[in-house]
């Protein structure tokens, strides 16, 4: 197991949520798998999460091989969200891949892209005794310092002290551990653990005596004051993707051949990836490790066309399948690469294999509710008037289009030296910003002077 081991410097971190989804935390349903209204960060789509529910359960007793999920949907109705949200239901650790199939379809080599999408939704969770450092943070001071190549300061290191219940230990930490702690916004009251080892950082959540504020909608991860020693030896759980595995033998076999300065992806081969799945299905079999699927998202997989489609199929069967999503907002359309048609635009083949949950538009309560989450996440205080008019936009034009405007209507709002948007910061943002019924009336407007 080196080549694992090895990992744990490399590249022991998982892809990360995008950003506009961070405040999802689960499905937000109840002890009886019913969807609450407003929970989780989600709103509405109450059918839709009930079932996802239902596929978190199938998944946990293995009992989804071979299949697949669709959400099928207008845009802006959610499927991304329920996407994260499923994953996050299965555990923190769980390999979540997203990928636009246009990202594959104009790939020099469709195959290869689709193999290393798919062996970076399966991880492989390993139990190991490592020395760590955590505590909740009462102190943090970062230190600059002079640099002979920079005419300002750069980050040096930081000046921290940590807390439980029953300890309190102060350190001082190099650059690269600072530079987490920036990169992560680590400050007071947030629970953290350094690999004394490595130096990998990785926040826990907030203490909830430490929270200054309240919220309704909760968008962060509460946790309880840990009590114990601040240093100490801990089992640790990492969890490493298949296609990590693959990097770390392809970077020792390039270690050793001339060829070593060509890049990892490009070296990874069959010879290569049957050597992890040996060396993955021993560790699992010895009880040394466990096998995680994880989540396989693909947007706009209407894009897709049939060579595609047949991997998908066949790599459903495979050993080693992540739990595969596809979402399309199209109806009935042409299968690319053929002259059929078939419900958006997939071979039936492919949708007989597939749980296909709908999306729905929102209602004008969950509009204005989803306007209010987002705000809050991005810091962004609106008066009643500018939400109402966000939802009312929201609901006329698209939900997407409503909180582009945010950001746009926050630099009006700052030049007012307002701290709160206004319905009137909305309106300018509106008017320099269209959406696409208004980009469509433009375009046949002036149909005669654009390029054809």
């Amino acid at each position: 197991m080196k080549a694992v081991a090895e990992l744990t410097i490399g590249n022991p971190k998982l892809p990360k949520w995008s950003s506009i989804h961070s405040h999802i935390s689960g499905l937000g349903l109840d002890d009886n798998g019913k969807a609450k209204p407003i929970a989780s960060g989600l709103v509405g789509q109450v059918e839709a999460r009930e079932a996802c529910g239902v596929i978190v359960e199938l998944i946990k007793e293995g009992k989804l091989g071979g299949k697949g999920i669709l959400f099928a949907g207008p845009s802006g109705t959610g499927k991304t969200a329920l996407a994260v949200a499923i994953a996050k239901e299965l555990g923190e650790d769980t390999p979540f891949v997203s990928i636009n199939a246009s990202e594959i379809i104009s790939a020099e080599n469709k195959t290869e892209i689709m193999t290393q999408a798919f062996r970076r939704a399966i991880g492989i969770r390993m139990k190991e005794v490592r020395k760590i450092i955590s505590g909740v943070v009462s102190e943090l001071k970062y230190i600059k310092k002079s640099s002979p190549f920079l005419p300002q300061p750069v980050l040096g290191g930081a000046r921290l002290a940590l807390e439980t219940k029953s300890d309190k230990r102060e350190f001082t930490v190099g650059p690269e551990v600072a530079s987490q702690l920036q990169s992560f916004g680590i400050r007071k009251g947030d629970l953290i653990m350094i690999d004394a080892e490595t130096g990998e950082v990785r926040r826990l959540g907030r203490v909830k005596e430490r929270s200054s504020f309240a919220f309704d909608i909760d968008t962060e991860r509460q946790v309880e004051m840990p009590d114990g020693k601040v240093q100490t030896s801990r089992e640790i759980v990492r969890t490493f993707t298949l296609h990590d595995i693959d990097l770390s033998i392809a970077a020792q076999r390039a270690a050793f051949t001339i060829f070593g300065f060509l890049s990892q992806e490009r070296g990874i081969d069959d010879e290569i990836r049957r050597q992890t799945d040996e060396m993955v299905k021993k560790t699992t079999q010895e009880n040394k490790a466990q096998l995680v699927p994880g989540i396989l998202f693909i947007d706009d997989a209407h894009m897709l066309d049939i060579e595609a489609y047949s991997y998908l199929t066949k790599a459903m069967e495979s050993e080693y399948a992540p739990i595969i999503i596809l979402a399309t907002n199209r109806g009935i359309t042409t299968i690319r690469g053929t002259d059929e048609k078939a419900p958006h635009g997939m071979p039936r083949d492919l949708l007989d294999r597939l749980l296909i949950i709908l999306t729905k538009p929102y209602s004008q309560d969950e509009i204005m509710n989803i306007i209010k989450i987002r705000s809050d996440e991005l810091d962004i205080p609106l008066t009643e008037g500018a939400l109402n008019f966000l939802t009312k936009i929201g609901l006329e034009r698209s939900l997407r289009y409503a909180l582009q405007l945010l950001d746009p209507a926050k630099i009006f709002s700052m030049r007012r030296n307002s701290i709160k948007v206004e319905e009137s910061d909305v309106e300018n943002a509106s008017k320099l910003f269209s959406d696409i019924k208004e980009s469509t009336t433009f375009l046949e407007k002036y149909k005669e002077l654009m390029i054809k």
